[in-house]
């Protein structure tokens, strides 16, 4: 069975070279059976992708462990959906699931019929082969997933107890699709330089891939902070961890490039700009693997040791490198059609979101990078918390929010004195009442001070560019306003899937910065029937309970929470100990509303039955995943396609 998988490989990577060498020939010589042939030559590798990939999953689940990656990544005893899980869990399963992955979004882009950018299909093609060749050679060559052992153990080892969460099954995939999809507008980026054809074209056809590969990887994001919440048993949902960074930093690149193309295609302009941004995003997903792969940092995210750093700087630095050269020699053609005109306009806040943008991405990168220069250059050993990253990031991403308020009222090439009055006076005032209110009502600290009425602010210029829009349809067309609100959203949905966005992000910072600001924790060591205090809440150890399952001991500290004299539950903190790793795992205990979570860790414990427990209160946590969650439905509304497309598809 490993044989065949690794045919499978060896195959589809002939296959790839192929399609890759035939494209660029079948187009540089208007050859349209060699076009055909190379596309053949691409489906056939996806199918030998989905081949080595299906036999992977086949001995996960039926516990093949002569394959050396089965027996280090699954166990009898796993159920079913953690087994599938495995095959992201280890670095051998995750290289063949991206180059899976990229196989497969590759078959869908020569199989959609189109009606632009069909000239830059083959170009961007044979891109996307030679990207899979080089996943190819790696699965191949370094990192071998079918790699079997001279012997058969009688079990695996499993999974590491932090990997058997819901997190699990969720975060992985979703980011390494989003790393993946940003192969795509990379691809028709390169095919647009090398044909020479750099209007909108290529713009317009890897539009709904852009935002796919933004939104899905901002849900992995999401998905990963949400783990680390409830897994890691640290309070928190991001720590500045470097491949935490590493997967913002495309992200951000991808949201200013989102907003970049809109000046491309109402005023032509900065398409240098907007080559440059879609090459960064590509070229940041590949150094976000290259981080958790390449042994250089510490963290819970990397796989460890591997000899597949060396080939992935090498890739990276060559496709930079090549990217550049095409834009530099494309440069007049990449000219803007026009200049901007004014600096109060639309455009300038869309291009200083730009600058801000990639200047947060670009913090990070330094954040991620400089640790790691200064141990090659001085030995010396330097580490950049979250200190820094927050007083960095913190002022930027609250002037990009500021500017999303301000983009949505404001006109293109230059805006009136008399407009500017009449978009912002209201809400400008809102914000300073309510800047007041919270004054008044003892709030002190001047990050809450400056982002909740910034909030405010933000928000009441989206309903009111909604609020207009609405009542213009009312009037016009006589609808009802319910009906006129959502024919808005319907028919323009890009625009307005991009402001539900906007509300998303808002609700995030809201979450972020209550929590932020206002947490509290506090420690006690307690014995059953002692209770400890934290802000209002009275938490007592009720019962304490040790058992065993077939694969781990657990300790288990049931505690009762009052508020103010009224019941409001039970809650269970647990630590567990696994036979095949002997490493602690806590399972935290999360009391969850709109307002706060109470959060608890069982941190260590002895043999007198004093148990040592970490109690934090943080405010407006749940609003960082109602947050996600209306950003990814904005995603999903700009995402979805018109009906015109439809029809045409």
């Amino acid at each position: 069975m490993a044989d065949i998988g690794y045919i499978s490989l060896a195959l589809a990577l002939i296959f790839a070279a192929y399609a890759a060498v035939t494209y660029i020939a079948g187009q540089r010589n208007s050859h349209q059976q060699l076009l055909e042939s190379a596309r053949n030559g691409l489906l056939v590798c996806a199918g030998l992708m989905t081949v080595a990939v299906g036999i992977m999953l086949y001995a996960l689940l039926t516990h093949q462990f002569n394959i050396e990656y089965v027996a280090n990544y699954t166990s009898s005893d796993m159920s079913p959906v953690y087994l599938v899980s495995a095959l992201w869990a280890g670095n051998d399963g995750s290289l063949l699931f991206w180059a899976w992955l990229l196989s497969v979004f590759a078959v869908i882009v020569v199989l959609t019929r189109r009606n632009t950018g069909r000239e830059l299909v083959p170009y961007a093609s044979a891109m996307l082969m030679a990207i899979q060749a080089f996943f190819l050679v790696l699965l191949l060559f370094v990192s071998n997933p079918f790699q079997t052992l001279p012997f058969t153990p009688a079990e695996g080892s499993g999974l590491n107890p932090l990997l058997e969460n819901a997190g699990m099954i969720l975060h992985p995939p979703t980011q390494l699709a989003g790393y993946v999809a940003f192969s795509i507008p990379f691809a028709f980026a390169i095919a647009a330089l090398l044909k020479g054809k750099l209007s909108d074209e290529w713009i317009i056809a890897t539009r709904r891939w852009t935002i796919f590969a933004w939104l899905i990887l901002g849900i992995g994001i999401i998905f990963g902070a949400w783990w680390a919440y409830v897994e890691l048993g640290w309070g928190g949902y991001w720590a500045w961890d470097p491949v935490e960074n590493a997967s913002l930093m495309p992200w951000l690149v991808a949201t200013a490039f989102l907003h970049s193309v809109k000046m491309q295609r109402r005023r032509g302009m900065l398409k240098i700009w907007n080559m440059i941004l879609v090459t960064l995003a590509f070229s940041l997903s590949i150094f976000g693997t290259f981080l958790t792969r390449s042994g250089i940092l510490s963290s819970v995210h990397t796989f460890g040791e591997s000899a597949l750093g060396p080939f992935f700087l090498t890739f990276l630095i060559v496709f930079l490198l090549g990217a550049l050269a095409l834009i530099i020699y494309r440069r007049r053609q990449l000219k803007s059609e026009t200049e901007m005109e004014s600096f109060i306009s639309r455009e300038s806040t869309f291009l200083l979101n730009n600058l801000l943008l990639v200047g947060a991405a670009f913090a990070v990168f330094l954040g991620v990078v400089f640790p790691v220069l200064a141990e090659w250059v001085r030995g010396v050993e330097i580490s950049v918390g979250a200190p820094f990253f927050n007083q960095v990031n913190g002022p930027i991403f609250l002037a990009v929010i500021l500017l999303a308020g301000i983009c949505t009222l404001i006109g293109w090439r230059k805006a009136s004195s008399r407009n500017l009055m009449r978009n912002f006076l209201w809400p400008l005032v809102a914000a300073l009442v309510f800047a007041a209110v919270l004054f008044a009502s003892g709030i002190r600290e001047a990050a809450a001070l400056v982002a909740f009425p910034l909030l405010v602010f933000v928000l009441l210029t989206i309903l009111s560019e909604w609020y207009r829009g609405t009542r213009s349809r009312h009037q016009t067309k006589s609808e009802n306003y319910f009906k006129a609100f959502f024919n808005l959203i319907w028919s323009n949905k890009p625009r307005y899937g991009g402001y539900i966005v906007h509300l998303g992000i808002l609700l995030l910072a809201m979450g972020i910065v209550g929590s932020s600001v206002y947490d509290t924790e506090t420690d006690a060591v307690l014995r059953q029937g002692e209770t400890m205090d934290i802000n209002q809440y009275h938490i007592t150890l009720d019962n304490l309970d040790y058992y065993t399952t077939p694969s781990r001991e657990v300790v288990s500290a049931t505690l009762s929470v009052t508020n103010a004299g009224h019941p409001l539950g039970i809650l269970t903190a647990e630590k567990y100990f696994h036979y095949s790793y002997q490493q602690p795992v806590t399972e935290v205990a999360i009391r969850s509303t709109l307002t706060e979570d109470l959060y608890v860790i069982l941190l260590s414990w002895d043999e007198s039955g004093a148990f040592a427990f970490k109690a934090l209160v943080n405010p407006l946590v749940s609003w960082i995943w109602i947050g996600g969650g209306v950003l990814v439905l904005g995603g999903l509304v700009a995402l979805w396609p018109e009906r015109r497309r439809l029809l045409e598809a």
